[in-house]
């Protein structure tokens, strides 16, 4: 008997899905992924899980706006209200070197469009989209949802592709098996996909809705050594990413992490070698917590870390505090290679508590300070460099793209030292642009420099803490820019309001200088595809947000105008949706 709408969709808002495509299996706890952000995993090794913080708090939202009310809209209601059950009804609820590449990515690939600007919008999918017996996880529902994306003149979508679950049990076993369900699904609806090398444990970030831990096996090698973990100066250890000071060691049963990542990437590429360059079109390429290239320096699980703390060094390690020593001995300084910044605070300190973040005297621009930072930062270039390296090998001549996404650390900001940029690994400051070797290394790989927190106003967060994502955008911006990289964007929280679509419209158009002209981002991703996307209020705002992004900078119509074109492809996805729900019930 095919199971109800209800159980298929409401699992979106918490409901456990048994795992069908694990019929012939032993009947396992894990079998299920629980979409509840309360979900806890059974595993006892996960000692700790980095989390993007909630930059806005509580009290930063914007304030609602007035939605549109036009007599067709209001009449199409009840008919879009079906698109909402076919995912959530029971859950109650320059003409240079960068813009021609960035013409390229925006033309997808080998089968992508032409002649067409503007910035074309992509749709994460939900992070348990795969089941731990490696089948597809609600998929009547993620088929209707992929319609009525399509319908809407969305690009694509972007997809986890979890190294834990893929390669979960022994070294070199790959599983590809919802994920190339997914994808096909995604190629019958016309819809391009970004893919994520996903080689970080999923669980304990803002928006994580499930847990996946690293592979089994991995797992067990740092419970072996615990160094293989970040570890900050008080001995706790991370879990969620390995330290990049193992990077080139043979400490995974024979093989290096970078090692493990490539091999992961060349089996995908094997396996899925048909869909590269026409429906994928995109490789991302984790290299670190959240997929971030990034140390694990501001975890929230357990209340370690807080927002707006400055979080903590990540370099505790005996790998990463052999390289730092090595370091200070080749600087002629071996007294500096023994340790970190030992005055640089906890986690939720804020800069001016500090010695070493302090804007008068502090130690982040003292000899040692520079020496250290420098270290620290070009350790995490080196580390992104190393996997670009394989990345580019891997899928030459394929027809994707690569990108590498960098985190929008807002806070602090517009303090001297930034320190908590500096705690992550960025080495910005007033005085010093962290950003621009970020994007030079990108760009020698020819990767695209992805990035968060487009949605984010200045004004909406804690001027306390002193937070500026406008101007951390427009630093990275000028940044992309100068180093002839190609840049697109992804909000870093969930946002449905006309607000927020506004703000990601400016940024995305790259008005930041004189000589911007006609760049734009090459892509922007929107998260998420939930149950909340598919209120009739939020899709209308949402099919009307597509419509102006694509419509690109040139574009001068007020939103009232582009709401009234885009009732046509609310019209448009109303049938599709609908033959979806029809199918879902049956």
């Amino acid at each position: 008997m095919a199971l109800s709408l209800t159980h298929q969709i409401g699992s979106l808002a918490g409901s456990p899905v048994p795992d069908s495509s694990a019929a012939g299996e032993a009947a396992s706890s894990s079998a299920t992924v629980s979409a509840a952000g309360g979900w806890k995993s059974p595993s006892a090794n996960i000692r700790c899980a980095t989390r993007k913080p909630d930059p806005t708090g509580a009290d930063a939202l914007s304030p609602p706006l007035t939605p549109s009310r036009s007599p067709s809209l209001a009449a199409i209601r009840p008919d879009l209200s079906v698109a909402c059950k076919a995912f959530a009804t029971d859950t109650a609820a320059n003409t240079s070197e960068t813009e021609e590449a960035e013409r390229a990515y925006r033309e997808g690939g080998k089968g992508g469009k032409s002649g067409e600007g503007g910035v074309p919008v992509y749709v994460m999918m939900p992070l348990d989209s795969v089941t731990w017996g490696n089948g597809v996880n609600r998929k009547k529902a993620v088929n209707a949802a992929m319609a009525a994306l399509k319908s809407a003149g969305v690009e694509g979508i972007m997809m986890d592709v979890w190294w834990g679950l893929v390669e979960r049990e022994k070294p070199g076993e790959y599983n590809w098996g919802g994920y190339a369900e997914l994808l096909e699904m995604a190629k019958k609806h016309g819809l391009k996909v970004q893919a994520v090398m996903s080689f970080h444990q999923c669980g304990g970030n803002v928006g994580d809705s499930c847990t996946i831990p690293l592979p089994k096996w991995v797992v067990e090698e740092i419970d072996k050594d615990p160094d293989l973990a970040y570890t900050d100066q008080w001995g706790r250890r991370n879990y969620e990413y390995l330290s990049l000071g193992c990077d080139t060691l043979p400490v995974l049963k024979g093989r290096t992490p970078v090692q493990c990542y490539a091999d992961f990437m060349r089996a995908f590429r094997d396996n899925f070698k048909n869909l590269l360059g026409d429906t994928i079109v995109e490789i991302q390429v984790g290299m670190g917590p959240a997929g971030e290239l990034r140390y694990p320096s501001y975890p929230e699980q357990n209340g370690t870390w807080r927002f707006p703390g400055i979080g903590a060094f990540q370099c505790y390690d005996k790998y990463m505090l052999s390289s730092l020593q090595a370091a200070a001995e080749a600087a002629g300084k071996p007294e500096w290679g023994s340790t970190g910044p030992r005055d640089a605070g906890e986690y939720n300190n804020w800069p001016e508590d500090t010695q070493f973040f302090r804007k008068e005297g502090g130690g982040w621009s003292s000899p040692f300070g520079e020496f250290f930072l420098t270290w620290y930062s070009q350790m995490l270039l080196d580390h992104g460099d190393r996997i670009l390296t394989s990345a580019k090998s891997i899928f030459e001549d394929t027809g994707v793209k690569i990108s590498v996404k960098i985190a929008g650390i807002h806070w602090h900001y517009g303090t001297r030292s930034h320190a908590a940029e500096l705690t992550a690994g960025y080495y910005n400051t007033r005085f010093r642009d962290g950003y621009l070797p970020i994007a030079n290394m990108l760009a020698r790989h020819g990767a695209i420099f992805n990035f968060t927190c487009i949605e984010m106003r200045d004004h909406e967060q804690p001027q306390d803490a002193l937070c500026a994502p406008e101007k951390l955008v427009k630093q990275v911006a000028l940044a992309t820019q100068k180093a002839q990289v190609p840049l697109a964007g992804e909000n870093a929280l969930p946002r449905y309001d006309e607000y927020a679509h506004d703000q990601i419209i400016n940024a995305s158009q790259l008005n930041v200088d004189d000589d911007s002209g006609e760049r734009e981002m090459c892509a922007f991703t929107y998260l998420r595809m939930n149950p909340h996307l598919f209120q009739p209020d939020n899709w209308r705002k949402f099919v009307a947000f597509v419509k102006k992004m694509k419509e690109g900078k040139g574009a001068h119509k007020c939103w009232e105008q582009v709401e009234r074109e885009a009732e046509h492809f609310v019209h448009v996805s109303q049938p599709l949706v609908q033959e979806a729900a029809v199918a879902l019930g049956q």
